[in-house]
């Protein structure tokens, strides 16, 4: 068993190197948080399709990447060590509009347009572009 101490991270790290290897689909770990950060990249067409695997004490997180766009550039933003907030008025549109942001908010997980639109801020999990 392999303990790790940052989950998104790790789920970040597996789609970058599954994208790399020119594998169509990857597998996670499932926790609540991955898997609605999933279906907001879904709701959004940065992947293709997200799906619960496995059985209630050991299930995973199947991501099947978008064959139409390029490999995606995920970097982790909000580290253990060091977290990062952001007002709704301090946010910058990631590479001016063309890619997004993953921020948790009391209003649950949103992208960076979102939180503008409803303006609220909250800890910075990653960037997608």
């Amino acid at each position: 068993m392999v303990i790790v101490n940052d989950p998104i991270g790790d789920l970040l790290t597996r789609m970058r190197n599954a994208q790399h290897a020119r594998r169509p689909t990857c597998r996670a770990p499932w926790s609540k948080i991955k898997q609605q950060l999933l279906e907001l990249l879904k709701s959004e067409g940065w992947i293709a399709d997200v799906v619960v695997v496995g059985d209630e004490p050991k299930q995973d997180l199947e991501v099947t990447f978008n064959p139409d766009k390029p490999p995606l550039q995920l970097k982790r933003v909000s580290k253990p060590g060091r977290r990062a907030y952001s007002a709704s008025v301090d946010m910058k549109p990631v590479l001016q509009g063309f890619g997004a942001a993953i921020l948790t908010t009391s209003k649950g997980l949103l992208t960076d347009k979102e939180a503008r639109k409803q303006k609220v801020g909250g800890e910075v999990l990653c960037t997608i572009s």
